[in-house]
């Protein structure tokens, strides 16, 4: 089991997290290495939870199915739940965004792309569109009259 970890600064804004339905899904993106030669995917390489692939030779199924030019073995991996929501923490603190069951893989780098979505700290407000490819994120809440943000953000993929 691996798990996508983030650790960012939130100002004004909780509950920081993809946007991942099943109408609007999210597409994880990951550099990808096989554990056997330690071969690593040149592209980045995208994974969806509402997408599933047949595994050769077997009745089941994964999010994500490759095989290494390398050694040519194949591999898996599925996510096991919906996203979880980064909450506010002072001092910002990691917490897990999703997990993943990989077998014979493991996912070396992660890239934010795709919108993701927040609400307001201390008000109804709702953030969506919001954009992490930069590390960063800044807006306004009208409610508060309060500038909000998401910054240092920080990614790692850890043994769950």
């Amino acid at each position: 089991m691996l798990a996508l970890t983030l650790t960012a600064d939130l100002t004004g804004v909780t509950n920081l997290q993809p946007l991942d339905t099943a109408e609007e899904p999210y597409f994880y993106n990951f550099k990808v290495q096989c554990t056997s030669c330690r071969e690593t995917h040149p592209n980045w390489v995208s994974i969806s939870r509402f997408e599933s692939t047949e595994i050769s030779g077997s009745k089941g199924e994964a999010n994500f199915v490759w095989r290494c030019k390398a050694c040519k073995r194949e591999s898996t991996a599925s996510i096991k739940d919906a996203p979880k929501t980064y909450t506010h923490a002072s001092p910002p603190t990691r917490q897990t965004i999703i997990e993943f069951d990989c077998r014979g893989l493991e996912f070396t780098d992660f890239q934010a792309n795709g919108e993701w979505m927040a609400k307001g700290l201390e008000t109804p407000t709702k953030f969506t569109a919001i954009d992490l490819g930069e590390g960063e994120w800044y807006d306004f809440d009208e409610k508060s009259g309060e500038e909000v943000s998401v910054k240092d953000v920080k990614w790692e993929i850890r043994r769950a």
